[in-house]
């Protein structure tokens, strides 16, 4: 029986065992629902099964160079649901990439590296503060 309470997260990213290694993370130090793929058009054949968070790679060309990237990933899930919080994931350490994914309505971006998944951790705990502070000021707009 799936526990509804339990954060559904995807991780997307071609690079196998970063991949991994990222979901290892995640089952070690949080109690998520964890899915991963390997590119952008499986997570969006996936967006039926509800993610609250999603982590994608910059990239995703590894695997098939005629794959969509993340920034086209981006654009689908945004299109899908623009609610979604999108976290950018990225080996460069480039603002010009950063500002890219921000301007494509990613929540943040990280460049990986042994710190992406603190990274991470701090900032999925900031979404759902965010997301709380929607919920209290929703319930308080309607009140008036």
């Amino acid at each position: 029986m799936k526990n509804e309470s339990k954060i559904t997260l995807f991780l997307v990213d071609d690079d196998a065992l970063f991949l991994k290694s990222l979901e290892i993370d995640f089952i070690e130090h949080a109690d998520f629902n964890i899915k991963t793929f390997a590119t952008g058009e499986l997570c969006i054949a996936n967006l039926s099964k509800n993610p609250d968070i999603i982590i994608l790679d910059y990239h995703l060309d590894g695997i098939d160079e005629n794959a969509m990237n993340g920034i086209e990933t981006l654009d689908k899930l945004k299109e899908y649901n623009q609610d979604i919080p999108v976290v950018m994931l990225s080996s460069q350490d480039k603002i010009e990439v950063a500002v890219s994914c921000m301007r494509h309505k990613a929540f943040d971006y990280v460049v990986k590296s042994e710190t992406a998944y603190m990274r991470i951790e701090k900032i999925i705990a900031t979404i759902f503060k965010y997301k709380k502070m929607e919920k209290e000021l929703s319930w308080y707009m309607a009140r008036m």
